[in-house]
């Protein structure tokens, strides 16, 4: 069981001790998107929705949920998360997501970055579930992740 960094000598789920890492920059990208139908993204593109600024209100959730992943993910560490940026486009199959996330700190961001697209994408979902209760979220996933003793990472084209 020694193999799984999150894993005792006992098979017990453990928080990995990073106190002894150096504090570096790291920053992580992920995205995601929510699917939605003709009428939702003409709502959408018009600012029609009957809840408000859909965008707005997921980027604002989707940066407030970056900064409590350890509160919603037990074996995440506490980090401080220095930048979180959420962008969210209406397309023509609905909203494309990008959540990037920074820090200097003992561990990475990914966590953190998939959490504020997961997030967003639940609040958009939430804004719009009035329009059309068949919206979903899809391909929720790490894009790229920089520093940390693993180095840099992108997801292949």
């Amino acid at each position: 069981m020694s193999d799984f960094t999150h894993l005792d000598s006992a098979g017990h789920a453990r928080m990995v001790d990073v106190t002894n890492k150096q504090p570096t920059v790291r920053a992580a990208t992920a995205s995601g998107r929510v699917a939605c139908g003709p009428a939702v993204v003409a709502a959408l593109r018009s600012g029609d929705v009957p809840k408000g600024d859909v965008l707005a209100v997921a980027r604002i959730a989707g940066i407030a949920a970056a900064k409590r992943t350890a509160e919603l993910l037990p074996l995440a560490h506490v980090i401080g998360v220095h930048g979180a940026v959420v962008d969210l486009s209406v397309e023509d199959d609905g909203v494309h997501l990008t959540a990037t996330v920074r820090t200097a700190d003992r561990t990475g961001v990914e966590m953190e970055a998939l959490t504020a697209v997961s997030v967003a994408a639940l609040a958009v979902v939430d804004m719009v579930k009035g329009l059309d209760k068949s919206v979903s979220i899809a391909d929720v996933r790490l894009e790229a992740k920089t520093g940390g003793k693993s180095g840099d990472w992108r997801r292949p084209e």
